[in-house]
């Protein structure tokens, strides 16, 4: 009850109130505003977190990650344009149920089943962190290196025909994080002698070049589009409540779909929602409607891909493993404040955690209410034209990157990282395995050089049992993935063939 007390009284104040309200609303509307999302949001935020207090910057952060996708859920259903990439699945049979004049029940699915998912999704982190971290203890620097290596691996290998580049961009972000001084001996890595890279890179920098500035550039470039959204009643909370009890199988089977791909790193939303839709589809009794505006497959996805983000906590709190982009960033949040995760977290500052998982709960009933009088006004949101979006996201950023260091070679960077991220984003090829490859190759190099000091071979490497587990799970990786790419290859040798 003391923890309890503890906790509501770190949040119970004026600041913290204000971050969890205007990250959560904010959030929403990121989420909506399609070309935005919850990644480019949280990149310009980002900088401001650092002069504020640990809970007040990470529950900002929180409310937009958290809530991001409820928005995004909106113009997918009313104009087939998903708000984030994640809601892309929604459209399938969100926009059918509308062109069918019942978006106001599609809303009410979408806004249930992202409820219940993030609730379900909060238990799990509740009950599964602290159950990892303490088994934390037993990793060793041989162990967090394995982690983070099949963290990269992992990130790699879902992105499906895009392995190669997705690979290249990883190894292109573990490069990154060695420019600068290394720290043992303090020698210069990569800089050429210029004192601007004697620094590193800042992972800010980079954050807000590749997400922030390339999609401020995408802005510019596209044309702002005339859309008439359908008149839609208030969504009421009896009304959702009363379709989610009818998809309840449903709802629950897709938020252990997504709470199981959140804790693995680099799967994510994406995997998570497919998976639950397609299990939706096989067990439906009327699988040949989905597509066509059959209310399970919004529940299947919706629920899904909103179990994601406090599951991926799981991994970030215990063992400091972040699993995608959203929490990478985040984790930069704690290093800065000198607040470390994993088992001395639990152990030292357990109010500080419960609090975060308060501010988790709160934000989805925030975030619910809100959209129970809200919807129509997010609409008109979404009518604001592409170019000024652009304008007000590159603003920002700018303002961010200086306000890093007051430095002009750090706005020189994020602005070629930003030609570099519109160039991907224009080829669809990912920004994220950057990210984590500065992330996670920080990570594995300050391990792998303690880790060798004490070990004298490879099976002295792997000779504990968490570590030949994580190297088994290597290697399964590695074997699936050869499998996928020489039956991919041998299908295209028989087709060119028939």
């Amino acid at each position: 009850m003391d923890l309890l007390l503890s906790s509501i009284e770190l949040i119970a104040r004026w600041d913290v109130m204000a971050a969890l309200f205007i990250g959560s609303i904010g959030g929403v509307l990121v989420g909506a505003l399609p070309g935005v999302g919850a990644a480019v949001a949280i990149a310009i935020v980002l900088p401001v977190t650092f002069s504020l207090e640990p809970i007040v910057g990470l529950t900002a952060l929180l409310g937009i990650y958290g809530s991001s996708m409820f928005g995004g859920a909106i113009p997918a259903i009313l104009v087939n344009t998903p708000g984030t990439p994640v809601n892309a699945l929604t459209t399938y049979d969100g926009f059918p149920m509308t062109q069918r004049g019942e978006a106001r029940r599609a809303l009410s699915l979408a806004y249930s089943a992202s409820f219940f998912g993030a609730l379900f999704s909060i238990a799990a982190l509740m009950l599964l962190a602290p159950v990892l971290a303490s088994i934390a203890p037993m990793f060793g620097s041989r162990e967090i290196f394995l982690a983070a290596f099949l963290g990269i691996l992992m990130v790699i290998i879902t992105h499906r025909g895009q392995v190669l580049a997705a690979g290249i961009l990883a190894f292109l972000g573990i490069f990154i994080q060695t420019i600068g001084i290394e720290g043992t001996a303090y020698t210069q890595r990569y800089t050429f002698d210029l004192p601007i890279l004697q620094s590193g890179v800042n992972l800010i920098v980079v954050v807000l070049g590749l997400f922030a500035i390339s999609q401020a550039l995408i802005l510019f470039m596209d044309k702002d589009k005339q859309t008439t959204f359908p008149k839609v009643e208030k969504v009421g909370f009896f009304e959702q409540m009363r379709d989610l009890w009818i998809y309840r199988r449903i709802a629950t089977v897709g938020s252990s779909f997504g709470v199981i791909c959140g804790m693995i790193p680099g799967v994510g939303e994406f995997m998570s929602q497919f998976m639950s839709y397609a299990y939706a589809q096989r067990t439906s009794k009327t699988p040949e409607l989905f597509g066509k505006g059959n209310p399970e497959g919004i529940v299947a996805s919706e629920a899904a891909n909103n179990s994601v983000p406090a599951a991926a906590m799981i991994p970030l709190l215990a063992l400091g493993i972040p699993g995608e982009e959203l929490t990478a960033m985040m984790l930069a949040v704690f290093y800065v404040h000198n607040v470390i995760p994993g088992p001395q977290l639990f152990s030292g500052q357990m109010d500080f955690v419960l609090a975060l998982y308060i501010c988790l709960l709160l934000l989805n009933v925030i975030v619910v209410v809100f959209l129970f009088f809200a919807t129509t006004t997010l609409m008109r949101a979404m009518a604001i034209p592409n170019r000024f979006l652009g304008m007000m996201i590159l603003t920002f950023s700018l303002i961010g990157i200086y306000s890093l260091r007051n430095s002009l070679a750090d706005v020189a960077t994020a602005s070629a990282f930003g030609v570099f991220g519109f160039i991907l984003k224009r080829l669809d090829y990912p920004t994220s395995p950057i990210i984590l490859g500065i992330v996670l190759g920080k990570l594995m190099e300050d391990k792998l050089r303690t880790a060798t000091a004490r070990v004298h071979s490879f099976w002295e490497f792997i000779d504990r049992p968490i570590a030949f587990i994580l190297f088994s799970l290597i290697v399964i990786a590695l074997g699936v993935q050869a499998w996928t790419v020489w039956k991919d290859w041998t299908a295209k040798k028989e087709n060119e063939n028939a």
